[in-house]
């Protein structure tokens, strides 16, 4: 059973005092971490925790202070062990409940997460929580329709080119992805069972990998991967600034940082209607479809917890990125986060 902690009565002047309260620290916060990057030592290694290197050395100093799941108060480390059951439990029916819940519109915001990406041939992209292989598999077909386009152009500008010649050119083919390779990370056993049932069953072998990790605590060195992406996965973490440091240390020089996930609607009668949606549907179509009511009430309200667009500009920030920017999608149901290792 779920227990809530409901806010207790106070005098209205003091909820004001301790909002801009909170408010001063937050933004003292953020201007600190920015004067921290800026006056960084060429060559210095810093142990900062706010710094991109320094989240190796944070996790193993984690404190068991409190944090949300939904609207439920808890430990941060109880709500690992929660938002593991979550996915756990939604695994097998993970992807008839995005179609069901959002009336298929999510397939649309993964396309256009990839026509975003644009990846080049060569392309190593690192997709964290993305277990069923939404955004991976959308990545393969991606880069092999492009590679096979290229491959047509320059045989189109070959003159006097046989057959043979040209049935060899396909059949020789070693690499249809051009050297493009995507891991698939995700610290759920259930969610990643799944994807490589769905890579098996699509005829996904070529340029795959999937890892068994988690984002705050990426198992892979500094500097390997062009493209991060994370799609409605960084709201389940617990530490999301450290998740954000660590997507910043695995990119390259000149990597890129792309993240999926829902926001705040901008629109004030969509607003009320995508709330009714939201907890007078979804928890239902969850019971009758996943036999999970409680597992979708939670996903419903970790969204309302989630920072709006701006906030979470200055979070991706605060991380390291330069030229952050972000696109609202459906009223801004949901947005792209983009940003740059620089």
């Amino acid at each position: 059973m779920l227990h809530y902690v409901l806010p207790g009565r106070c005098h209205p002047t003091a909820k004001m005092a301790t909002h801009r309260s909170c408010a001063l620290w937050s933004y003292c916060g953020r201007r600190w971490s920015r004067l921290m990057r800026c006056c960084r030592l060429p060559g210095f290694r810093s142990s900062w925790p706010r710094g991109p290197l320094g989240a190796r050395h944070l996790s193993q100093e984690k404190q068991a202070t409190e944090t949300h799941f939904g609207f439920e108060t808890v430990s941060e480390k109880e709500k690992g062990g929660k938002v593991y059951h979550v996915f756990e439990s939604v695994a097998k029916k993970y992807d008839v409940m995005n179609d069901m819940m959002s009336l298929g519109i999510h397939r649309i915001w993964k396309d256009l997460l990839l026509w975003k990406m644009h990846p080049f041939p060569g392309t190593q992209l690192l997709d964290v929580a993305g277990g069923t292989g939404d955004i991976a598999f959308r990545f393969l077909n991606y880069v092999q329709a492009q590679h096979k386009r290229k491959q047509k152009r320059q045989l189109r500008a070959q003159q006097n080119v046989s057959w043979e010649e040209i049935a060899k050119k396909y059949q020789n083919e070693e690499d249809p992805l051009g050297g493009s390779r995507v891991v698939v990370c995700d610290i759920n056993k259930e969610m990643l069972k799944i994807g490589k049932q769905k890579a098996r069953a699509q005829g996904h072998k070529a340029g795959l990998a999937w890892v068994l990790g988690d984002a705050e605590e990426l198992p892979f060195d500094d500097d390997k991967f062009d493209v991060y992406t994370i799609a409605f996965g960084i709201r389940n973490v617990t530490h999301i600034d450290q998740a954000l440091q660590e997507a910043h240390r695995v990119l390259k020089p000149g990597g890129r940082f792309l993240c999926l996930e829902f926001s705040q609607v901008n629109n004030p009668l969509i607003s009320r209607l995508y709330d009714l949606y939201s907890f007078q549907v979804i928890p239902v179509l969850g019971e009758v479809i996943a036999g999970d009511w409680k597992s979708y009430q939670y996903l419903v309200e970790s969204i309302r917890q989630f920072p709006s667009q701006e906030e979470f500009k200055e979070m991706i920030e605060d991380a390291g990125f330069e030229k952050v920017t972000y696109e609202s999608l459906t009223s801004g149901i949901v947005a792209i986060h983009s940003g740059f290792k620089l």
